[in-house]
């Protein structure tokens, strides 16, 4: 879809309903209750009754039934229900062409579109931008993984953090103690990606990259049987050492080798962390260490669906809206 599309698809609340059935529901509506499928009726408001006049006591009023736009009725339960329930759409006031424009805003850019350009393109309020945003990121987290990462692995760790802003003074007053030097990413937040040559990345955020908890990153989300290939950093020396290891030393500017035809390098990594860093650094400025887990969903989920069409990545990350829901009371929790 283009923009053009995009505005015919989108152009009133009833169409944009009408589009989120087709996706949710190919097979026909299914019930949240009692998970019927195919089984429900659209309810519709009732014609108007031609007008008679007749008395009326005093301080009575009349009845009026009026029926919501897109609610359904189950045929098994005798419950109600409409597209939006169990989503991150349901309890929403936002309209729900709004929410799926910036379903395909933020699939369809290469880097990331932060809260302020929904809020201006949408004209939502800029807290309605922020969290819808946030929702939307958190439809696109990958659910666990059905089978673990095999054939050749790339593993590497990031900083994501600006520079420090407050430098330490090095002159310091007699009879005082000198302060301990600050790591250089002392302030930042480290994340471990581990990248499947030509297949799926999973980025985790860790509060300290040790071994351990590279290990535990590793053993989480990849095989045994893998050929682990790492830079020669001294943390990532014996994180996969029951599996087969290559490592290329960028100290010495080697990037690149082959062995016995095999290419030894983590280009593919450091391709996905340029992409982060841009996105981050240059749409997003910052990030609160609370959140970044959702960024990294959305990168994640861009990266795997690269080969996807932007109209085609927008359904995917609709498709990943059911059965999630985001509370914005929770939305400052960590919640992995």
């Amino acid at each position: 879809m283009n923009l053009m599309d995009l505005a015919q698809q989108y152009s009133s609340p009833e169409k944009a309903r009408e589009h989120l059935e087709k996706i949710r529901w190919p097979e026909g509506p299914i019930c949240p209750h009692c998970g019927l499928i195919g089984e429900a009726f659209k309810l519709t408001a009732k014609p108007p009754k031609p007008k008679v006049e007749k008395t009326r006591k005093p301080g009575k009023r009349e009845r009026k039934t009026t029926v919501r736009e897109g609610v359904w009725k189950c045929s098994g339960c005798r419950q109600q229900f409409t597209v939006t329930v169990g989503t991150i759409f349901e309890d929403s006031h936002i309209p729900l062409n709004k929410w799926l424009m910036a379903f395909h805003l933020v699939c369809a850019s290469k880097k990331g579109m932060s809260a302020h350009q929904l809020h201006r393109m949408l004209g939502v309020t800029y807290k309605s931008a922020w969290f819808m945003a946030h929702r939307i990121r958190y439809a696109m987290t990958q659910e666990p993984l059905s089978s673990k990462l095999t054939g050749t692995i790339e593993m590497d760790e990031v900083y994501i953090g600006g520079k420090r802003r407050r430098t330490q003074p090095h002159a310091v007053k007699p009879g005082q103690r000198a302060q301990d030097r600050l790591s250089p990413f002392a302030d930042k937040a480290a994340v471990v990606s581990v990248l499947q040559r030509g297949g799926k990345v999973r980025s985790t955020h860790v509060e300290r990259v040790t071994g351990e908890n590279l290990r535990a990153v590793l053993d989480e989300s990849c095989d045994n049987d893998i050929h682990l290939m790492t830079d020669s950093a001294n943390v990532l020396k014996y994180v996969g050492k029951d599996r087969k290891h290559s490592r290329v030393n960028h100290v010495e500017k080697e990037y690149v080798r082959w062995d016995d035809g095999v290419c030894i390098t983590t280009n593919a990594v450091e391709g996905y962390f340029a992409n982060l860093r841009r996105g981050i650094d240059g749409v997003y400025h910052h990030v609160g260490k609370q959140h970044l887990h959702r960024y990294l969903s959305e990168f994640d989920f861009r990266f795997n669906s690269r080969e996807m069409k932007d109209g085609e990545r927008t359904v995917a990350a609709i498709e990943g809206a059911a059965g999630k829901r985001l509370m914005l009371r929770d939305s400052s929790e960590r919640t992995e």
